[in-house]
C-alpha cells in the first residue's frame, strides 16, 4: 500500500488562497473584520509562512490589508480589484452570483459593441474571415448540444473580436469575458441548447465585421450581451420559482469545505 504524498507548500498555499478567497467573497469575513493568522494556521493546519503567503496574495488583489497594531484586516468589496480572474471566479461562486454576473454584463455591453465597430472599421479581411469561420463552428457546436465545446468556440470567439478591435487595452479584457461565458455555464445559468437568434447574432457580428459594416457589427453585439441578461435572469427566476437551487458546482462545494 502507498503512502498518501504530503501536500507540497504550494498545494497548500493556493487551497489557502481559494479557501479564503472564496469566504471573503461570499461575506463570511465581515468588512473590517481582522482576520487571526494563528487561527488561520490552526484551522487549515498549515505553517505561518503558507498563511502569510496567501495573505500576502490576498492583498495584492485588494481583499486584505496589513495594518500596524491592528493585524491582516478584510476589505470592502469596493477595494478589491474586480478585474483579476480569480475574484472574477469568487464573486461568481458567491451567493450573490446573478447580481455578478449582471454588473459584469453591464461592462460588457459597454466594451463588447465598441470593440465589434472597431473591428469592423480596422480588422482585415483575413481575420474578418476567420471570425466568421469562428461562428460557423460555434453554431454547430450549439446545434450539436456540445456544451464544452461550444463554450470553448464562444470564449475565442469573443477574445477575437476584442483583438480585432485594434484596442489592445479592449484586448487584455477577454479573461473576464471569458470568466463570464464560463461563469455562466458553471453555475447552471446558460440553456443546454444554445437559442437560435443567439447562434445567429454571432454570425451576424462576424459577418458585418468581415464586409467593414461598423454600426450593424455594434448593434448584433449589443443584442448579444442584451440576451445573455434575459436568458440568466429567466433562467435564474424559473428555477427558483420552481423551489429548487441548481446542483452545486465545484466551486460552490469549495465555500462549504472549510
Amino acid at each position: 500500500m502507498k503512502t498518501p504524498k504530503a501536500e507540497s507548500p504550494i498545494d497548500l498555499h493556493a487551497a489557502l488562497v481559494e479557501s479564503l478567497g472564496l469566504a471573503i467573497a461570499d461575506g463570511r469575513f465581515a468588512p473590517n473584520s481582522v482576520l487571526r493568522l494563528d487561527e488561520l494556521e490552526a484551522q487549515h493546519s498549515v505553517s505561518r509562512s503558507v498563511v502569510r503567503e496567501a495573505a500576502r496574495v490576498l492583498s495584492s488583489k485588494g481583499m486584505l490589508e496589513s495594518r500596524r497594531r491592528f493585524g491582516t484586516v478584510v476589505q470592502p468589496e469596493e477595494s478589491w480589484n474586480l478585474y483579476d480572474p480569480q475574484v472574477i471566479r469568487w464573486r461568481l461562486a458567491s451567493s450573490h452570483r446573478l447580481e455578478q454576473l449582471q454588473s459584469l454584463n453591464e461592462l460588457r455591453g459597454a466594451v463588447e459593441p465598441q470593440a465589434a465597430r472597431l473591428a469592423a472599421e480596422r480588422a482585415s479581411w483575413d481575420a474578418g474571415s476567420e471570425l466568421v469561420s469562428q461562428a460557423a463552428r460555434l453554431w454547430a457546436a450549439g446545434q450539436r448540444g456540445d456544451q464544452e465545446e461550444f463554450l470553448r468556440l464562444d470564449v475565442e470567439f469573443h477574445a477575437a473580436v476584442l483583438k480585432a478591435s485594434g484596442n489592445p487595452m479592449f484586448s487584455q479584457l477577454q479573461n473576464l469575458v471569458a470568466e463570464v461565458l464560463t461563469g455562466r455555464t458553471e453555475h447552471g445559468l446558460m440553456p443546454h441548447l444554445p437559442d437560435h437568434e443567439a447562434l445567429q447574432l454571432h454570425v451576424d457580428v462576424a459577418s458585418a465585421i468581415q464586409r467593414g459594416e461598423a454600426g450593424a457589427a455594434h448593434a448584433a453585439m449589443s443584442r448579444i450581451v442584451e440576451q445573455s441578461t434575459e436568458e440568466m435572469g429567466q433562467i435564474w427566476s424559473s428555477t427558483h420559482e420552481a423551489g429548487d437551487a441548481p446542483l452545486p458546482t465545484r466551486a460552490d462545494q469549495a465555500l462549504t469545505r472549510q
